[in-house]
């Protein structure tokens, strides 16, 4: 099994698409480690579980010294709830930030001698939103895009003993997804935007995040994965008049035919 006898730690990793990326790396062989504030629900076959707040830079350098070797970090952990900018404070806004960007650095900075011992390598979980606007998720996007960016200067400033990237994740599929696409109606119709035609499942992610981490990426470093089902179609596509016969529908099939080419 390619990651047979690693250490993985997976931040945030018993839920979703962390949960899902946890799974794939036990199933890849290697000892996995997750943390979050709260235990899961459904554990994690073959994780372990360790409580801690990522915040708390204290209790993260415990949870690092503690662990006896560490090969792969996964800095999964973040979110955010939708709230426009102007309905909370700044100090509301910070407090995403400091999830989403900061914890991932207090915890690559805790794990960093761990890591460089071993050659490892660290898998920061990206988003889509770190590349376009985000209305209802500013502050969330802001972070993911200097999380991309923090994850390059890592990439250049550990080499060659740490490798760091990036998997820039889309939409996915998981148990809260209906938070944010509604029902099984609304779920569908955000799906038909994806030009692979679904959300992602949390094992897609979990996949490429053990590729990014295997000896099979051994010269990738410093790079951004999409993991987005082909990104979103462009809403001109569907506003514009011109050539719509000629246009792939949103469902993959060819445009319909006008009257003068049948």
């Amino acid at each position: 099994m390619p990651l047979s006898g690693r250490t993985v730690l997976v931040t945030g990793g018993t839920r979703g698409v962390g949960a899902g990326i946890a799974r794939a790396f036990a199933e890849a062989g290697a000892d996995v480690v997750t943390c979050a504030r709260r235990p899961p629900e459904v554990p994690v076959p073959g994780a372990e579980f360790v409580p801690v707040d990522l915040r708390d830079p204290a209790a993260v350098r415990a949870l690092l010294g503690a662990l006896p070797r560490l090969d792969v970090l996964v800095n999964n952990a973040g979110g955010t709830p939708y709230r426009s900018l102007s309905d909370a404070d700044a100090e509301r806004h910070a407090r995403v930030v400091e999830l989403n960007l900061l914890a991932p650095l207090t915890v690559s900075l805790a794990a960093y001698e761990h890591l460089r011992r071993a050659r490892g390598a660290v898998v920061m979980i990206g988003s889509v939103s770190g590349s376009r606007p985000s209305p209802g998720s500013a502050a969330y996007g802001a972070a993911k895009a200097g999380l991309e960016h923090l994850a390059r200067s890592m990439a250049v400033e550990w080499a060659p003993e740490i490798r760091v990237n990036t998997l820039v994740v889309g939409m996915v599929r998981t148990e809260l997804a209906h938070l944010h696409y509604g029902g099984e109606d609304g779920i569908e119709a955000v799906s038909r935007t994806v030009p692979l035609g679904r959300l992602a499942a949390p094992a897609d992610v979990g996949a490429a995040a053990v590729f990014l981490a295997s000896d099979t990426a051994a010269y990738i470093t410093g790079a951004s994965l999409l993991v987005h089902g082909g990104g979103e179609r462009p809403a001109f596509l569907d506003a514009a008049t011109a050539n719509k016969e000629k246009r792939p529908r949103k469902d993959g099939k060819q445009g319909e035919v006008t009257h003068r080419e049948k």
